[in-house]
């Protein structure tokens, strides 16, 4: 541990350790955190996911509850050995309506549902006696993809839980953020005859705001009978297109007409956004793909989603289809935001209610996000994982006033931290 306790050391001393809060209470964007030293304070956030604002909505929280009065907190085992919940069934369902791809399973989260995917498509989850799996995978993926298909993609040569494997080989292949062009090359010059082909994308980008070009990307992949086309709509879901189905509706799109021109569709969608909860599906329109995905051993090896976090979930997205308005005014709060953050001269990258803030090179992300804490703002500083800016997430709650004060306060303190050269 000598290694860990010298590498730590020396990680504080550089200053690339996060502040870290502790949360007490919550009311709408108001928000009593206490820091390291045991001062509190209430802050105005703009670091949240909660992009309707429904974690605290009295719906929400009391189909959590009922939900632990009729199955307990937990379901203590995983679904293959314990029978799933209904709830469970009534989640997977309303989500296949809502993507528009009939089968749907669910996953703890988005970290597992991505390795069950790999271990489900490139290995076939577990073998079968007398079947032979010949045929290689060829991954490709955004070079800034999330961490969770990072992960996945990185261990898909082997099937979890085997360090030894005897499925044909995976390559992995990145190619340029959002550039289709690149992606076509790639195709090109690394398909092999035999290839199963699968592209992986985060919808929308958590760290840049922007959306991936999916129309495009449906037409390179239509030269390919028969590939798979991966969209990871974390936070797409609830944010993008008039109703809040996501990348294929603000495309104006629907999976169907991917697989009307021989691409196979499969959408991710994770709770903790949109949903006021936590956990992650995986939507397709191929019936065989979800019992593979069921006893992936991610599947078999975790807990099923507890009730109430399935609750949760299940009621916020009876609420985003029966109430569009929410993400009409979600869409209108982004729009405000980046026009008021423009006006006072910041350069906020992207186009969702991810607002990346870019800040002069002189100004630590981490001292200006305390500086505004001391105005009573919050926002989320990135400086050792990205390029260094400020995170904003703006959701459906914010009002005009709050997110006046946002950039307000955040001229001020950049006019603070930050005094320009003017040349003569």
């Amino acid at each position: 541990m000598q290694v860990v306790k010298e590498y730590v050391q020396r990680w504080y001393e550089s200053g690339l350790d996060p502040d870290e809060y502790i949360c007490h209470r919550k009311n709408g964007n108001m928000v009593e955190i206490e820091n390291a030293t045991g001062k509190r304070q209430v802050v105005l956030t703009f670091c949240t996911n909660d992009v309707l604002g429904l974690t605290q909505d009295e719906s929400v929280k009391q189909a959590a509850i009922d939900s632990i009065l009729q199955y307990g907190t937990s379901n203590s085992s995983c679904s293959v050995l314990s029978g799933r919940i209904d709830l469970h069934r009534q989640l997977e369902d309303e989500v296949s309506a809502f993507k528009h791809l009939p089968h749907t399973q669910l996953f703890l989260n988005a970290w597992m549902a991505m390795q069950a995917l790999m271990d489900a498509f490139c290995h076939l989850a577990i073998p079968v006696p007398g079947f032979q799996h010949t045929r290689e995978t060829l991954i490709l993926t955004d070079v800034l993809n999330h961490g969770c298909i990072v992960s996945a993609i990185a261990n898909a040569g082997t099937r979890s839980g085997k360090l030894f494997g005897h499925s044909p080989r995976v390559r992995v292949r990145a190619y340029r953020h959002c550039d289709v062009q690149d992606l076509a090359r790639k195709l090109q010059r690394y398909v092999r005859p035999g290839d199963r082909i699968m592209v992986v994308s985060d919808a929308v980008f958590s760290m840049d705001g922007d959306i991936a070009p999916l129309p495009e990307m449906i037409d390179v992949l239509s030269n390919y009978p028969g590939s798979v086309l991966v969209m990871d709509e974390a936070h797409a879901t609830g944010a993008l297109g008039a109703t809040g189905r996501g990348i294929y509706e603000y495309f104006n799109l629907k999976p169907q007409d991917a697989i009307n021109r021989g691409v196979i569709p499969l959408i991710m969608t994770t709770f903790s956004k949109f949903g006021a909860s936590v956990g992650a599906a995986i939507s397709t329109h191929i019936a065989e793909l979800k019992p593979l995905l069921s006893v992936s051993p991610t599947s078999i090896g975790t807990c099923s989603l507890a009730p109430p976090l399935t609750a949760a979930a299940l009621q916020c997205i009876r609420i985003v289809r029966d109430q569009p308005e929410r993400v009409t005014r979600l869409q209108e709060n982004t729009q405000y935001l980046r026009s008021r953050l423009k006006a006072h001269d910041f350069l906020a990258i992207g186009e969702t209610n991810v607002v990346p803030v870019m800040l002069p090179p002189e100004i630590n992300p981490k001292i200006y996000a305390r500086e505004l804490l001391e105005y009573g703002v919050w926002v989320s500083p990135i400086w050792f994982i990205a390029k260094p800016r400020v995170r904003i997430t703006v959701n459906a709650l914010h009002t005009r006033e709050e997110m006046d004060r946002l950039a307000t306060t955040m001229a001020k303190a950049r006019d603070l931290l930050y005094e320009p050269t003017i040349s003569a």
